[in-house]
């Protein structure tokens, strides 16, 4: 069985705990299989109790597999228990919000970013810029195409008394 890669062996996540368990109740539960390092019932921040699991770590990786062997399915205050190998903590931070890396693991790449996204907004602002001097231009041409054929319009459709009228003047 091939194990997945940053699982520690020796630290083991106990699932399913009721409401009752603390963290003394769960290493009374774990000691017969073993010295044990140090126990953790992570808390809800907004209730102060468990979230319902907890993670036990033992001295020894043999003693850690013994009690995941025996205690993974068993029932502790009533409630069936799930044992696996822990996963490695997950450090908040990073793009996707929770990120397996400490956020400052990709510092070097994070100015390079920067200024990738600095040259992508200084040339999209040049192209709205050059989309709106074009339209600018396209409206003023428009504008001026239209005041060409008024002009027109207004010489073929003149008053032939004030034609005559302005061509007597003119002689």
């Amino acid at each position: 069985m091939a194990m997945t890669q940053g699982v520690q062996k020796n630290t083991l996540y106990v699932g399913g705990l009721a409401e009752e368990v603390n963290e003394s109740i769960l290493h009374a539960a774990f000691i017969p299989f073993g010295d044990i390092k140090d126990v953790k019932t992570p808390l809800d921040q907004a209730t102060q109790k468990h979230r319902s699991f907890g993670f036990v770590t033992f001295l020894e990786r043999e003693d850690a597999t013994a009690a995941m062997d025996n205690m993974d399915g068993a029932e502790l205050y009533g409630r069936v228990l799930t044992v696996n190998y822990a996963l490695p903590e997950r450090i908040k931070g990073g793009e996707q919000g929770w990120a397996a890396q400490p956020i400052w693991a990709d510092a070097d790449t994070w100015f390079e970013r920067q200024q990738q996204e600095e040259e992508m907004r200084r040339i999209e602002t040049e192209n709205r810029a050059a989309m709106q001097a074009a339209e600018d231009l396209h409206r003023k041409q428009v504008a001026e195409q239209r005041e060409g054929e008024k002009e027109e319009e207004s010489e073929t459709k003149e008053d032939p008394m004030a034609k005559a009228e302005a061509e007597g003047l003119q002689q």
